[in-house]
């Protein structure tokens, strides 16, 4: 055998995904082949995203609803929320309850003199609005539309909105004389019986009317009772005095789930043909029938017959062929270390997940070569050129014939 130049490379691996590949390496193949490892992380990667997508949905849905809801909730600390002046109240020794459903409102009006502070409530009937300020003592509209106004302050009927700043009241209401000078917001006309304050524009930022049981006010609360104006003004002391006349505050927050209106539209199902939903459903199963008809059969590949029998010989030539068309012949090389390291380990009883530096140190002593060349014709030396890799076919056939005549001298070697 002749002594080959060594040159320091990374050793070969073995090829992946066989159990009884031996690496020149020396160490073991990993656990998962690279790529099912590369899709395993894939997928997570994607689940990650996922997570990610949903969490800022999430999110984004939560900072909708907050939005929807924060206007003018006594229990939102949002700019547009009235959390400040229900606190303010409270601390005034005023009992603020929060209702959200038009029955526990209805019943929370009937321990004695409440207030009832009721904002717009497009989901409730004129007999349902009329129904709750019956029940009250006092009602305070913080945000007045047409209906409501023309319901409870009947004359009255927004009238635009303030064009300046703060005004006084400009009135005899003692509540509004207290409280100073304000910015209303929306203004609206001076009911039939009653009084009006705030004097802005065409209109009146405040109008009150009284009833047997006390009084029904109406004012523009996102500009005056709102958390990011509360401390504006009079705004604070108003709010008090409006509100807070009585032991006990009913705040309604009405909701669509507690309407009490009949829902004359037609739905859907009311507006299609009878005769639309079967021949949709017939559709579908057309489609399903053509996609099983038409599909291909999914499971594991039917073992066929070959029209000839290609023989192990072409299929290595071919090999060959292309490994040579691709001018590589360190890949052809490894291929073939890989392979005789394999049979080398199993002559010499070596286990499947034995080194290569050990197969060819074991090798060397069998066949009373030196280690550095047999390390260098079974791990480093690097062909450049089809001779070089000739060459080393030649010297590892010689190898396994030596290793072979040294561990079964009573056979001739193959």
């Amino acid at each position: 055998m002749s002594t080959a130049v060594s040159a320091a490379r990374p050793p070969v691996p073995a090829a992946a995904g066989t159990a009884g590949d031996v690496s020149p390496s020396g160490s073991p193949e990993p656990g998962l082949p690279a790529s099912r490892r590369r899709r395993v992380v894939a997928w997570v990667a994607i689940g990650l995203a996922l997570l990610v997508v949903g969490g800022i949905g999430a999110a984004v849905s939560t900072a909708s609803q907050w939005a929807s809801r924060g206007v003018l909730d006594p229990e939102s600390a949002g700019p547009d929320g009235a959390r400040a002046i229900a606190d303010v109240l409270r601390d005034h020794g005023v009992d603020v309850r929060v209702v959200r459903d038009r029955a526990a409102a209805a019943d929370a009006l009937t321990v004695g003199p409440a207030t009832l502070v009721l904002p717009d409530a497009p989901a409730l009937s004129d007999d349902a609005v009329q129904g709750l300020a019956d029940a009250a003592t006092d009602v305070v509209l913080i945000e007045p539309r047409a209906r409501t106004l023309d319901l409870l302050l009947p004359g009255s009927s927004p009238a635009g909105a303030n064009p300046g700043g703060a005004v006084r009241p400009s009135c005899d209401l003692g509540d509004a004389g207290r409280a100073g000078p304000i910015a209303p917001g929306s203004v609206y006309h001076r009911p039939a019986e009653g009084e009006a304050c705030y004097p802005a524009g065409d209109g009146f930022g405040l109008v009150v009317t009284q009833t047997d049981a006390g009084r029904i006010a109406a004012i523009d609360g996102r500009t005056v009772f709102a958390n990011d104006v509360l401390a504006d003004d009079g705004n604070a002391a108003l709010g008090v005095n409006l509100m807070g006349r009585h032991p006990v505050v009913v705040w309604y927050v009405p909701g669509l789930g507690d309407t009490d209106l009949a829902d004359a539209d037609p739905t859907l199902g009311e507006l299609t043909p009878p005769w639309l939903s079967p021949v949709i459903v017939l559709l579908l199963f057309s489609a399903l029938a053509a996609g099983v008809w038409r599909g291909r059969r999914f499971g594991p590949l039917v073992t066929e017959r070959l029209p000839v029998t290609v023989r192990a010989s072409e299929t290595t030539e071919g090999r060959a062929r292309l490994y040579a068309r691709a001018r590589d012949p360190l890949h052809a090389a490894d291929r073939l270390r890989i392979g005789a390291l394999r049979r080398i380990a199993g002559r010499l009883g070596l286990g499947p997940r034995a080194a290569a530096t050990e197969i060819a140190d074991a090798a060397a002593a069998v066949a009373g070569a030196d280690r550095r060349i047999v390390r260098g014709i079974l791990i480093d030396d690097i062909p450049r050129s089809d001779a070089d890799l000739v060459a080393l076919s030649i010297r590892l056939r010689d190898l396994e014939d030596a290793v072979h005549a040294a561990v079964r001298p009573e056979r001739s070697p193959r």
